[in-house]
């Protein structure tokens, strides 16, 4: 009878600690899909932004067309993008253009002193700084949740109730992507 007892005890802690096993997997899953759409929400925020800095530039620069045409050619791939990958890399490129339309504002003062441009630029950096705080939160649940995934005993079962490793946002850059933007005039 004593056998039995113990038999159940130790099932019994072994269905608790799987139940909280898993439950913390999907609450770092969740989190993590949490994650990835507060990126996409400062996305949009960026994209709603960048037709309006166009139009304020264009009205001063109307002659740097390919610049113009760089950041509408990035912004619209950016925005059909879908996966990790495939988006990290379209936003990157995104970046890059937004460098270049900065950098040939630089060269128009009267620009610089438009305040409905300098209102543009403090929001678009603002947004900026809050794509790379939610690429940084994303990035940090991502490790969480592979880590768990991949510790010991987790691993064991985690794969049968269907939970994989995520990829992290941006981890796929190219060399050149990582470069300053080089804007010549």
């Amino acid at each position: 009878m004593m056998t039995l007892w113990i038999v159940i005890v130790i099932v019994a802690v072994l269905a608790i600690w799987l139940m909280a096993a898993y439950n913390g997997l999907v609450t770092t899953r969740q989190r993590t899909q949490e994650a990835y759409a507060d990126i996409d929400v400062q996305l949009k925020r960026r994209y709603d932004l960048i037709p309006n800095l166009v139009s304020t530039v264009q009205g001063y620069a109307a002659h740097e067309k390919t610049v113009f045409e760089d950041v509408t050619k990035a912004r619209s791939a950016a925005m059909q993008a879908s996966g990790n990958d495939q988006k990290a890399v379209a936003e990157n490129q995104l970046s890059q253009t937004l460098k270049s339309l900065f950098a040939v504002a630089e060269n128009y003062p009267d620009l610089k002193a438009n305040q409905n441009f300098l209102s543009l630029q403090d929001e678009l950096t603002d947004t900026e700084d809050k794509i790379q705080a939610a690429r940084r939160f994303y990035n940090g649940m991502v490790r969480d949740l592979n880590t768990r995934i991949q510790v010991f005993p987790n691993n064991m079962f985690a794969g049968m109730f269907g939970f994989t490793k995520m990829d992290f946002f941006g981890n796929d850059l190219t060399d050149a992507e990582k470069q300053p933007v080089q804007v010549k005039f």
